[in-house]
């Protein structure tokens, strides 16, 4: 089975390698499907940007679903109850 692609921003990086994922346990992936979060589940993320000048930019990375822990990733992320931890191989940038 492939991993669920679950849509982030980038922009909300709490840490190096972890990005704030989801305010609930259950999210929509790429293709539609409702899908449960839990902790240790492997799982892909994107973001997609398209610019004024027409270029398109796509962000991908794989990781892990994980608990936020509000104590450690600061008071801004309390709203959001789930963060995905990004693989040593990191963000991938295409652009079209």
């Amino acid at each position: 089975m492939d991993k669920p692609r679950i849509q982030v921003d980038f922009n909300e990086m709490v840490q190096e390698d972890l990005v704030l994922l989801s305010k609930s346990d259950e999210v929509t992936d790429s293709e539609g499907n409702s899908f449960v979060l839990s902790e240790g589940v492997e799982i892909s993320v994107y973001e997609y940007n398209h610019y004024d000048d027409g270029t398109k930019e796509y962000l991908l990375a794989d990781g892990v679903a994980e608990l936020n822990d509000v104590s450690e990733n600061g008071s801004w992320s309390k709203a959001v109850k789930w963060c995905c931890r990004i693989d040593e191989i990191g963000i991938a940038v295409k652009n079209t």
